[in-house]
């Protein structure tokens, strides 16, 4: 019965409401967020092999996890050291790294509204995935959920398995052979692909992969990877220029039939 009382989506749009907003159980969205809190939280286990085939101590490698907690500046940190590059020069690059997640934080700080009591603490667990997690929930109940059991999540199993994999790195032997530096990045693209719908993301992404890489072999750790960033003005105002050129197009063939 309930069905044939609501009126249909199409009739709101029509009369100039806008749509309603897409429920999303509680269930649904906790299950969404350990999914990705688990999936990456498991790698810190290569973090922690790759830290101490770089000489790094156990401690040094489990205090990285728990007060840096940003997966890709820890193993920007630990591969700059093990190249035998300088540490302050090392730090630099990973701290530069980082700074993407000062912008995560700028849009979070929005939608998840927190008290201020709350946000010092919040802003330890602004990183890639919980911002990938967080963005999309319909309500802010939602974001918040999913922000909330997305860093737990991460938090606990990313400093748990931090610490696995240092104390097992002398069982691996040689941890450069397995490539395990490449595992909390390829996670992240796992989560990014899907969310990349549109012609203009996708050409985004593609450009600021071929600017990261372009630049990798010429500037610090972590500088290629903030200026990629620049992939998303270049896109926009080269199709912007398109745009006004076909339109400029269409403009002057009815004045030439004439």
């Amino acid at each position: 019965m309930a069905e044939q009382t609501a009126p249909p989506e199409s009739v709101g749009v029509i009369a100039g409401n806008p749509p309603a907003v897409e429920e999303k159980t509680d269930a649904a969205v906790v299950r969404d967020a350990l999914g990705v809190g688990v999936a990456v939280g498991l790698s810190g286990f290569a973090f922690g092999v790759t830290s101490a085939g770089s000489g790094l101590t156990l401690l040094q490698t489990c205090v990285l996890s728990l007060l840096v907690f940003t997966g890709a500046s820890q193993f920007a940190l630990v591969g700059a050291l093990a190249a035998g590059g300088n540490p302050y020069t090392a730090a630099a690059g990973a701290f530069f790294l980082g700074v993407r997640n000062a912008f995560y934080g700028l849009r979070l700080s929005q939608l998840l509204a927190l008290p201020r009591a709350i946000r010092p603490f919040a802003a330890h667990w602004v990183i890639d995935e919980t911002t990938a997690v967080t963005l999309p929930q319909p309500t802010r109940r939602a974001a918040r959920i999913g922000f909330t059991v997305t860093g737990l999540t991460l938090y606990v199993l990313w400093n748990l398995t931090t610490l696995v994999g240092a104390l097992g790195a002398e069982a691996l032997g040689d941890t450069d052979t397995w490539g395990l530096d490449a595992a909390s990045p390829a996670v992240f693209l796992a989560l990014l692909a899907p969310m990349l719908k549109s012609t203009t993301e996708r050409v985004t992404a593609g450009v600021a992969v071929l600017l990261a890489l372009g630049l990798l072999p010429v500037l610090p750790a972590g500088v290629p990877v903030l200026l990629s960033a620049l992939a998303a003005p270049v896109v926009l105002f080269l199709m912007g220029r398109g745009k006004t050129a076909q339109t400029d197009t269409a403009t002057e063939e009815p004045e030439e039939r004439r």
